[in-house]
């Protein structure tokens, strides 16, 4: 019976660990759910290097790969190691040229190596860079939800995502993204679900979305 179910494999955003999938809930009887968690890259690892190796934890036979921001920059490089069912990417991006005009200037005048992340035990900054809100409420949810405070972890991934070379979607994509997204504006988005008032932590916020339309989105 196990093996009639689909299995579905969830990854977090920068900096955040997979409880910001806690309320997430699929069907029993139909799916089954694994969070992955971030690691602390080698030094001068490669993205595809890291892929590769996130790919030892996935146990089952074509899975759906579910990525949040960086981490749909991340399920998309995986699944050019192995076979998917599908992968789904939610408040991130599919393509380099659906990042936004400031990371594009980024990437080639490097400010993003002058962000000052060695801040990261300040949750506030943490929580600007990783979920792109200003936030004064809620400080301690958020402190829970982002536990990866390692700084080269974090210069990494900004220089990873801004760096992010990929022309072409990957086969079997889904891309789900909020009208209201401050990190990536869907103003640069193309092809994807619309979630109305969806922000960029609408995996949090939004799970009741989720809990309704994902169980059709991955098997269709």
């Amino acid at each position: 019976m196990n093996e009639e179910k689909t299995h579905v494999y969830l990854m977090p955003g920068m900096a955040a660990n997979s409880t910001i999938f806690e309320n997430i809930h699929l069907p029993e009887d139909a799916f089954e759910t694994h969070r992955l968690e971030w690691f602390v890259p080698d030094k001068g690892m490669s993205l595809t290097s890291y892929a590769k190796k996130m790919t030892r934890s996935i146990t089952h036979k074509n899975p759906v790969l579910i990525g949040v921001s960086f981490g749909g920059i991340l399920v998309q490089e995986m699944a050019k190691f192995i076979p998917t069912k599908k992968v789904i990417v939610i408040s991130s991006v599919k393509k380099n040229s659906e990042l936004p005009k400031r990371m594009l200037f980024a990437k080639y005048t490097k400010a993003h190596k002058l962000l000052p992340t060695g801040l990261v035990n300040n949750v506030e900054l943490l929580v600007k860079y990783a979920f792109g809100e200003t936030v004064t409420k809620r400080l301690a949810l958020y402190e829970r939800y982002l536990s990866i405070r390692d700084k080269y972890y974090i210069d990494w991934s900004i220089d990873q995502i801004v760096n992010w070379k990929q022309a072409e979607c990957t086969k079997n994509l889904v891309h789900i993204h909020g009208e209201k997204d401050a990190v990536f504006p869907i103003s640069h988005i193309n092809d994807c679900i619309h979630v109305k008032n969806g922000t960029h932590t609408m995996i949090i916020h939004r799970a009741r979305w989720f809990n309704e339309h994902l169980p059709t989105i991955i098997l269709e």
